[in-house]
């Protein structure tokens, strides 16, 4: 991996429960760099990385580095732990070629039925989230806000 990179930006689909349990995880760990997350048909998305939609942004992760180099997929996936302080060493260990065709697999697999996991595994996206949060009232006063109480299981899979 280059010295050079001083930070990521992981391009996402914010409509997809994994992907959205991800995001959220990678932002919980220690990181080594900063790590930026955007929407991959955000039109910021597309000035950052021209032609984003045509490497199939909306099938698989893509990371972009912010000295230019780009990964996608499996070593998309393994910039990210990268990234990690916990979990860098994994990411070696993953790259190498005894692990490449069983990450190469494994990421194919969730990759493709993402959507499919997320209903499964009951993963809200972050599309979700907002729109159940702009279902419900917000009453403020006194300086402080609160939310009505929420039937359990309303929200799928709760936000953390």
């Amino acid at each position: 991996m280059n010295g050079d990179i001083t930070g990521l930006t992981v391009f996402y689909d914010p409509g997809c429960g994994v992907c959205c349990r991800f995001r959220r995880w990678l932002e919980s760990q220690a990181l080594w760099l900063p790590v930026e997350f955007m929407g991959f048909r955000e039109k910021e998305a597309e000035l950052l990385m021209p032609g984003l939609l045509d490497l199939g942004a909306d099938r698989e992760c893509i990371v972009l580095a912010d000295d230019g180099h780009w990964w996608q997929g499996a070593d998309a996936w393994l910039v990210c732990l990268w990234a990690t302080r916990e979990y860098r060493l994994w990411s070696a260990r993953l790259a190498a070629p005894v692990f490449r065709p069983v990450l190469l697999k494994v990421v194919d697999a969730i990759s493709s039925n993402r959507l499919k996991l997320s209903s499964l595994l009951g993963f809200s996206s972050d599309r979700e989230v907002m729109a159940e949060l702009e279902k419900h009232e917000v009453e403020c006063g006194d300086d402080r806000c609160s939310w009505p109480e929420w039937p359990a299981g309303q929200v799928k899979g709760g936000v953390r």
